[in-house]
């Protein structure tokens, strides 16, 4: 069995995440949130339901011990939360992580809105960590999944991606872990 936390479970993009990760087999999730009753209803079944905060380091390695690997969705004070995140997985021995920053975090000059995103990237980059960041454009409720990934260094290109195109490409590495290891990638929807 496969132990999967989602940190930030009640936010929209990880409740697609969370919706797709549960129709995989051997996969048991997690959930972190900082208020439990924003968690979607029908995603809570057969999940273990954490209420936390990021920003507090006993609560993050209360729930990373024990997890096989960590995908991250948040938002606030990512600084800190993402060293409290590295250093709860690095003190449990948890190396696989998957974390959502933004597109643009590359871009000359840098939007001050974008900043903590290329903090959180950095941090992990740095960590020793075995990792996917992914910078998705704006996010759309599409119904579809069609994406297109580019690396890090390369221009992003592409167009806004719906949220089930995201969670779709996510839950291929849960599934397999060893797919997309230590790559900074963007998503996007393809422009035709």
């Amino acid at each position: 069995m496969k132990k999967i936390l989602i940190m930030g479970a009640s936010g929209s993009l990880a409740q697609y995440v969370v919706e797709a990760a549960k129709q995989l087999e051997n996969v048991a999730l997690t959930l972190f949130a900082r208020d439990k009753n924003r968690l979607s209803k029908r995603n809570i079944n057969n999940c273990t339901i954490i209420q936390g905060d990021a920003t507090d380091y006993n609560d993050v390695k209360n729930a990373v011990s024990g997890q096989d690997l960590i995908y991250v969705n948040l938002a606030g004070d990512l600084e800190v939360m993402t060293k409290n995140i590295v250093k709860a997985m690095q003190e449990n021995g948890v190396k696989r992580i998957i974390a959502i920053s933004s597109i643009g975090i590359y871009d000359t000059p840098l939007k001050p809105v974008l900043g903590p995103y290329l903090k959180l990237a950095d941090a992990i980059e740095k960590s020793g960590l075995v990792y996917t960041i992914l910078r998705p454009d704006w996010f759309t409720n599409a119904n579809e999944v069609d994406y297109s990934l580019t690396h890090k260094g390369e221009p992003e290109i592409g167009a806004a991606i719906s949220r089930k195109s995201i969670a779709a490409f996510i839950t291929t590495i849960f599934k397999d872990p060893e797919l997309h290891k230590n790559e900074n990638l963007g998503i996007s929807k393809p422009t035709k």
